[in-house]
């Protein structure tokens, strides 16, 4: 008959227990994998199924005991860690989804909206449109396995028990700003088309006032916006390959001890 002592059963939930909630805040933070439209189920599924694969190299804390003060100090650890990891890479799909709504908001398009699965949230339909392109595009890169692999190389960057050093938060607040610019700088062209097209548009009603600005102005934004848009998205790929680079160092950078 197999038995197992009380500091066995405490050793084997710690090892179980900490990886699984690092594990889980990254799936329920990160893109793709934490698609509101995924089943909480398959989610709680797939971050048991990794944690199991992962956990004969995951360790704990040693002489922690999972139900103490230190125990539940070091869960709340590992989620903190686990959702900043997801988050940034996350960052990098709200760039796209930003310059998105910019576009949008420019063609006049911002009340054409869907109901955006990923984020609960209607949004614009140049938005989803991006939005969905840079999934495509990340999927085909195979940045879900990235991000995975990432995961698992977490937990001998950062063992559990471990702190990241306190910059690495504001790293992570630095990336923000960084893809609040490189979002802008996207949208930038099709926003300076658009400013063209409404300053000519201002030009041509002032010279004959007859001309019904509502019904000429907004086909005539539309078409130069997507034709813009159209034109710019073969250049839209080595930016969105990229701003996923930037995504996964930093998802490596908030680990850094």
């Amino acid at each position: 008959m197999i038995t197992f002592s009380d500091a066995e059963v405490y050793r084997l939930l710690a090892e179980f227990m900490w990886p699984l909630t690092r594990i889980a805040a990254f799936i329920g933070t990160a893109p793709i994998l934490g698609n509101v439209g995924i089943p909480r189920r398959a989610k709680v599924m797939l971050a048991i199924g990794v944690t199991i694969a992962i956990m004969p190299g995951a360790g704990a804390a040693q002489g922690i005991e999972p139900w103490s003060a230190a125990g539940l100090a070091v869960l709340v650890q590992q989620l903190l860690i686990g959702a900043a990891m997801g988050l940034a890479v996350r960052l990098v799909f709200t760039m796209v989804d930003l310059a998105g709504e910019m576009i949008g908001m420019q063609m006049g398009l911002s009340f054409a909206i869907f109901f955006d699965p990923q984020h609960g949230a209607s949004t614009p339909v140049v938005a989803q449109f991006l939005g969905l392109l840079a999934t495509l595009a990340f999927l085909a890169v195979d940045g879900h396995l990235m991000m995975l692999g990432a995961l698992a190389e977490s937990f001998t960057l950062l063992p559990i028990g471990e702190s990241p050093g306190a910059s690495n938060w504001l790293t992570l607040a630095d990336l923000g700003g960084v893809i609040f610019s490189t979002g802008l700088k996207i949208a930038l062209p099709v926003i300076v088309a658009l400013l063209i097209t409404n300053i000519a548009l201002g030009i041509l009603t002032r010279a004959a006032p007859q001309l019904n600005l509502f019904a000429v102005g907004f086909p005539i934004t539309i078409m130069v916006g997507w034709v813009v848009l159209a034109v710019l998205l073969p250049l839209l790929a080595p930016v969105l390959m990229q701003a996923f680079d930037e995504g996964l160092r930093m998802m490596a950078g908030t680990l850094r001890r």
